[in-house]
């Protein structure tokens, strides 16, 4: 929930995957420890040999279930703004499903450089390495480690599961309450 507040859409779509497949899940649950992998959420109500088909499932009923009632964050778009502004690129690293978070930004109308999915936690570095990145902005305590890893500036944002208190203590270099103030730090973070 660094961009997006995916929380309505999730619990719909697990919902309906629930009701589909007979199986008992907490949405409330899944929605309150976002970030990790598909299949590692999946691991906690499916059968082992159940989670691929529950996976193809799953993203089958993403694209009308989660996209429409997910609102962009405060902030996002202008973080966007604020990293052309400095001369950089929108770089969006997510543990999604790629094309589902190309659905996402496509509907709210954002469009980041470059997208790239299904990476998590000290996974992303490979592409913070690959794409030069300078800093990493993340919501949970993985995106900390991925950034660490990376060897880039860990900027997290209190808009997702983990505590700010969670953020400081897994590493990262700042602490901001949300996206709005993304590009005020931006621009001491590049200031000559």
């Amino acid at each position: 929930m660094t961009l997006i507040d995916s929380r309505p859409g999730i619990h719909a779509a697990w919902r309906r995957l629930s009701a589909e497949t007979g199986v008992r899940v907490d949405a409330d649950l899944v929605v309150s420890r976002l970030g990790p992998p598909l299949t590692q959420e999946l691991a906690h109500w499916f059968a082992e040999e159940d989670i691929p088909a529950a996976a193809e499932r799953y993203r089958a009923l993403y694209p009308d279930y989660a996209i429409e009632p997910s609102p962009a964050l405060a902030g996002a778009r202008e973080a966007f703004a604020a990293v052309r502004e400095a001369g950089g690129r929108a770089l969006v690293v997510t543990a999604k499903h790629r094309p589902s978070a190309q659905l996402h930004l496509e509907h709210l109308g954002m469009e980041p450089d470059l997208l790239i999915g299904e990476l998590w936690a000290e996974g992303k570095a490979e592409a913070l390495v690959e794409h030069r990145a300078a800093a990493y902005v993340g919501d949970h305590v993985g995106d900390v480690r991925g950034a660490r890893t990376a060897g880039v500036v860990s900027v997290a944002v209190a808009t997702g599961p983990c505590s700010e208190a969670e953020l400081t203590e897994a590493g990262a270099d700042i602490v901001l309450p949300d996206l709005t103030a993304f590009p005020r730090w931006l621009r001491e973070f590049t200031r000559p």
